[in-house]
Formats: structure tokens, sequence, C-alpha cells
């Protein structure tokens, strides 16, 4: 088959290759459709599923797929409600600024704040008529770094800084760096991936 990732990052197209080592993975930069920064399960989802409807489509390809990372809320649902509290501005629907209690603190019960923030990442497989979606793992954003991008920086750039390097996006990548390097971007993305793409993997779907 003939693949189109959605993307010029070589970390992408390595997890797909992953995935479907026995074919030919090209990358394809496109736009995602959404933030630079998305924020919540839902925007990071459709950038995923923009970038692989746009990679199909860029050739003569068998199956596009996207992927997107972004950075969402604890009390956030997995499509992107919030279950409790009032978010507002750039936040509204993330479940920042608000416990599930709605006060913005810890409840007595000990849940944890929806001022947490977690690393999120998602992608998305089609052939034009049939489309998987799935998630990779869900990291915790260390507070300094969540603090930055809560007040509007791009997560890349904050690691770029933090860590003293330039494009750790196309290398360990945050998640790399959060998990002493146990965990490498790579290795995030390419489970996302392989669950995108379970119906063109499995006959059970």
């Amino acid at each position: 088959m003939r693949i189109a990732v959605g993307s010029g990052n070589p970390v992408k197209r390595e997890a797909t290759v992953r995935v479907f080592p026995d074919d030919d993975v090209a990358a394809e930069p496109v736009p995602s459709g959404v933030s630079e920064q998305p924020f919540g399960h839902d925007e990071t989802r459709r950038g995923a599923r923009n970038r692989a409807e746009t990679a199909l489509g860029a050739d003569a390809y068998d199956l596009g797929v996207g992927i997107e990372g972004g950075v969402a809320g604890f009390d956030e649902s997995a499509v992107g409600i919030e279950e409790g509290g009032v978010a507002g501005g750039r936040f509204e629907g993330s479940g920042i600024g608000a416990s599930a209690t709605g006060a913005g603190e810890d409840s007595e019960a000990g849940a944890p704040a929806a001022t947490e923030l977690y690393l999120v990442m998602w992608a998305a497989v089609t052939d034009g008529d049939r489309w998987g979606v799935g998630a990779g793992p869900s990291l915790p954003l260390p507070t300094p770094i969540a603090a930055r991008v809560g007040d509007g920086e791009e997560l890349g750039p904050v690691m770029d800084d933090v860590l003293g390097e330039s494009n750790v996006a196309e290398k360990q990548g945050a998640a790399g760096a959060f998990t002493g390097g146990k965990l490498t971007r790579t290795d995030a993305l390419d489970a996302a991936v392989a669950a995108a793409a379970s119906p063109f993997l499995s006959d059970l779907y």
C-alpha cells in the first residue's frame, strides 16, 4: 500500500512506519486546520482527522494518516466536554480553570483540580470510506510547564526552552523528556497510530 502521513515531521512518519513496516510510507506536509497548540481532546482529534483526509487526497494513496498532539484538562471527558465546573476564554470546553466541583481547587475527596494539564495525542487513519481513530498515552505536564502552556505558550517551544535544545518535537519529544527516555515521542505516537489503524489491521471490524 501507499500511505501518506499528514506531516513533514520525521517522528510522525517513523511512528507510522512501525505500524506499517511493509508498506510505502510518505510524508505529506499538510495543514491541521486547528490551532498551533490544540486544547482539549476534540480539537486535537479534529486536527488528526483533518491531516489524514488532506494527506490521502494529496496523491494516489491507499491510506491517509493524521497525527496530532495537544493538551487537555483533567476533568474533561474523552469527547472534549466538561464533566463539571465552568471554564472560560481559551480553555472553554477543555476542563481547565475549574475543578470537578467548580471551585478550581482539589475537592475534599482529594480529586485533582482541573488545572492539571496532560499531553495527549490522537491519530486518524482513512481510506476515504472507512475511518479509524485512536489515542496514545496521556502524560501529565510538570507544573511549571503546564503554567506556561496555560498562559498561551506552545508546548514545543516551551520544551525547547526548558531543555536548552532545538526541535525537541522531532527527537525524543516531551514524552521522552517526561519519562526519562522510557517512552519517546515515537513510541507514544506509534501507539496512537496502531490504535487508529485497528479497523485496517484486524478482521474483527
